[in-house]
């Protein structure tokens, strides 16, 4: 490593002593074995998730509207009753099939805009909801015939820092691919630096934890110039559309980003679509952090921001790898 590594000290911020130019930094291929990564996705999958799939943030389920989505295919509509809790079922009204995603919300009840057909969250004329869960960051459903499971009460929510020490924010994407495709980009750390050079530097894998699926990276996230922020995190796969990031060490340990892949169904052309649904929950010790949890509401959108510039790149690889695949092309 060229930068100065702090664990835990008074200064989060080290100064790159050589910096490299992009082309000359280590290559990273060797280490990126398509078996590693192709095991580790294969025990991925392999993992239960209780037939739950992310539907959005939680911030986006307003009192006074429904979201709408279609997930695996399944067209779903989810709304807040009066009590602040979720309800979500099946997205067409079972009187002549109105989208409900377009429906209003009075008072907890959802009401159809065709007829004014009203649901309260309850079995009603052969509509019959859905589990539904708010984790506080994301609202998840639980669709058994699509995930052909064994059912859980609730959604695997992996473990995060404490809400009253953190602060959440929520980036939301569509790709032509399969959550596969997702989960295999974020199994994949070792394109960092060289896929991403404006946030990352100087990475190495530590560690693979083949048995565990945990992977031991150092990275420096760039600032500006020779200013980077050095962390060590940890990459694992609960689930087999899921994928956790936690900063072990350096500025902003404990701090988790979460990175959910949901399918949607094909799109016209008959090609796959998933949502990429991801959570970063930020937190630090540091006093000062108490001021940005006070701005929170003007520090989200530069988190969502930062999300979005790197998965517009990982899109495009997930995407990439999706069309090798479909065309028994990808040599992985």
């Amino acid at each position: 490593m060229n930068t100065r590594r702090p664990r835990g000290g008074r200064f989060p911020l080290a100064l790159r002593r050589a910096a490299v130019a992009w082309e000359r930094q280590r290559p990273t291929w060797r280490e990126a074995r398509p078996a590693l990564i192709a095991g580790a996705l294969k025990r991925a999958q392999a993992r239960p998730s209780g037939n739950w799939y992310v539907l959005g943030a939680a911030r986006d389920l307003a009192p006074d509207r429904p979201l709408g989505a279609t997930v695996a295919g399944v067209e779903v509509v989810a709304w807040r009753g009066a009590d602040g809790g979720v309800h979500a079922g099946p997205g067409a009204c079972p009187h002549l099939g109105a989208p409900l995603g377009k429906a209003r919300v009075r008072c907890g009840t959802l009401v159809c805009h065709w007829h004014g057909l009203a649901l309260d969250g309850g079995p009603f004329a052969g509509w019959e909801p859905f589990p539904a869960y708010d984790d506080g960051v994301l609202v998840w459903v639980r669709l058994d015939r699509c995930g052909g499971e064994e059912p859980t009460e609730r959604p695997p929510v992996p473990v995060r820092p404490d809400p009253a020490r953190s602060v959440a924010a929520v980036w939301s994407g569509v790709g032509r691919c399969e959550p596969e495709d997702v989960v295999a980009n974020r199994l994949d750390p070792w394109h960092g630096a060289w896929f991403h050079p404006y946030s990352f530097v100087d990475l190495t894998v530590l560690e693979t934890g083949e048995e565990e699926d945990r992977l031991l990276v150092d990275v420096s996230f760039r600032l500006a110039g020779r200013v980077v922020v050095p962390v060590r995190a940890r990459f694992g796969a609960p689930g087999p559309r899921t994928v956790v990031m936690e900063i072990e060490d350096g500025e902003g340990r404990g701090s988790v980003v979460e990175t959910h892949a949901t399918p949607l169904g094909a799109d016209g052309a008959g090609r796959p679509r998933t949502a990429v649904v991801e959570a970063v929950i930020a937190t630090s010790g540091r006093p000062g952090f108490a001021v940005a949890r006070a701005g929170a509401p003007l520090v989200r959108p530069l988190m969502r921001a930062a999300a979005g510039r790197l998965w517009r790149d990982d899109l495009a690889y997930a995407e990439r790898r999706w069309e090798l695949r479909s065309a028994g092309r990808f040599p992985g």
